[in-house]
């Protein structure tokens, strides 16, 4: 079973497209904070949040509580794609609606291989997936860059390292992550 979650009106065949508002007539009319989810443990082979994850988790019980939830309904080695705007763009900052930053350091905190070697190395990091009972790795992200800096970059007129300092510094100079992390299920 695959999971297109707050799908809005981007639906996916294949899946099943779920969301809390009746008007973009989802398959599955459900608002993601409440808890528990519809969906029995460890049955859902891929999930998908296109442009959605950010509009969930204003308070940070109620995001706790999306992760735990979304780790319960994955099955070991299911996938987890996640397409968000970055946080210095104009598309996250002017919606009223996003209320959480989602990043690929903030999904690292969900990781209990990186909770032990911070541990190990003194890190004050919170180790959210020892604390949470929850354990996602990171497979792969994507920033998607916006003009100039695509055609800058990839025609060698800026560096990787002044690239970095933009994005650190500048708004728009990314408009967004593709990020896919795997839920990794310890079988005894």
């Amino acid at each position: 079973m695959k999971l297109n979650m707050g799908c809005g009106n981007n639906k996916k065949l294949g899946y099943i497209n779920v969301d809390a508002f009746p008007q973009c007539e989802p398959d599955v009319l459900f608002d993601l904070e409440n808890f528990p989810w519809p969906w029995e443990d460890n049955s859902i082979d891929a999930v998908l949040f296109h442009q959605s994850l950010e509009h969930m988790g204003a308070t940070t019980q109620a995001f706790l509580s999306l992760i735990k939830e979304l780790y319960r309904v994955c099955k070991n080695g299911t996938e987890i794609e996640i397409h968000v705007p970055h946080p210095r763009s104009d598309n996250f900052i002017n919606d009223p609606t996003h209320v959480r930053i989602i990043t690929p350091q903030l999904l690292q905190l969900f990781d209990k291989n990186l909770n032990d070697k911070w541990k190990l190395n003194g890190s004050s990091a919170t180790p959210l997936a020892h604390y949470l009972g929850v354990d996602f790795r990171i497979k792969e992200y994507n920033l998607t860059l916006e003009e100039p800096y695509t055609t800058q970059y990839c025609t060698h007129k800026i560096s990787i390292e002044e690239l970095g300092t933009f994005i650190r510094e500048r708004s728009n100079v990314a408009s967004g992550f593709r990020i896919i992390i795997t839920a990794i299920k310890h079988i005894d």
